[in-house]
């Protein structure tokens, strides 16, 4: 039997972006397409105002491109309330393109284990680190969505983010470590649906207050199964949920159906993403990171996450 020498093609990417990067800096190279852009994403049925959020008596500002004069007696009034297109975006109060902010989100986009700010100052030659920095945070706050609850087979479990405390410097060491398991590192509880969405979100301790309460909040009663590991936190959700639990202590990780790989495997991967390009995440801009790389997961098979991001914004 003759055997096939042709070489073996390269597998495609499960999900191909719709435009390359060179295709958005071609496509939005001015101010008035971006602008055209958001303001269809934002307003995709007519506009409204951003202050009262009517589409009534709406004017466009002929002599102002991208400009309109709300005329709503509970608004703007007789001299009416003046907004454009990027008003209470994350774009407004920037002395930076449109564009260039374009380019930054997709670049955050697409990057699985996400892009450092100063890595993003070297792309767009920003005039300092902190004009990235500021950027990246922002866009980051504009990654969410409304995801809850979660429905399906469902996973939570909890993991911390940090250096061990005893590896930090001498006048950042965490006296009180109450909650973090003596560690000094930052609790944080997640929920995912198996081939469905992730849910993060950064906790002050890892009680059973805390956790039966974020499950509640995050979790259909109407689940087909809710695993999670022995911990105490979630011993009293199995009279309202078909709840199964995998003893790690026991040297368990699969019981059936029954496991937290899943949300094992987005844990890996934030950590990784923290690790190896941001290096050190802090308590206060956690949550954004946690926005960051929970959105990317939801929206892995996304082609367009780049508008999909931009229609947060």
């Amino acid at each position: 039997m003759r055997k096939n020498t042709e070489p073996k093609q390269p597998k495609p990417l499960k999900t191909q972006p719709t435009m390359t990067l060179a295709e958005i800096i071609k496509t939005y190279s001015n101010e008035d397409a971006c602008k055209s852009l958001l303001r269809d994403l934002r307003w995709p049925d007519a506009v409204r105002c951003p202050r009262c959020q009517k589409s009534e008596r709406i004017y466009e500002l002929k002599h102002r491109p991208f400009h309109w004069v709300c005329k709503n007696a509970d608004c703007g009034g007789r001299n009416g309330y003046r907004f454009s297109v990027i008003t209470k975006t994350v774009f407004e109060n920037t002395n930076y393109p449109v564009s260039t902010w374009f380019q930054v989100i997709y670049l955050l986009t697409q990057s699985k284990k996400g892009m450092s700010s100063l890595q993003i100052h070297r792309q767009i030659k920003s005039g300092s680190y902190k004009t990235a920095w500021y950027m990246t945070h922002r866009i980051r706050s504009a990654m969410k969505g409304d995801v809850l609850p979660l429905a399906g087979d469902v996973e939570v479990d909890e993991t911390f983010i940090g250096g061990k405390n005893k590896n930090k410097h001498w006048d950042k060491k965490i006296r009180n470590t109450k909650g973090s398991h003596g560690s000094g590192k930052i609790p944080v509880i997640g929920a995912i649906a198996r081939k469905g969405n992730v849910v993060a979100k950064m906790i002050e301790n890892t009680d059973k207050p805390t956790l039966d309460g974020f499950v509640r909040e995050a979790v259909s009663k109407k689940v087909s199964l809710l695993a999670t590991d022995e911990h105490t936190g979630y011993a009293d959700l199995a009279p309202c949920y078909p709840h199964g639990i995998v003893k790690h202590s026991q040297g368990e990780y699969v019981v059936g159906a029954i496991h937290t790989n899943t949300i094992e495997g987005f844990w890996s991967l934030l950590k990784r993403g923290i690790v190896g390009t941001y290096h050190k995440v802090s308590r206060d801009y956690l949550p954004l990171y946690l926005n960051e790389f929970s959105f990317r997961y939801n929206n892995r098979e996304n082609p367009d996450i780049f508008r999909a991001v931009i229609a947060g914004c």
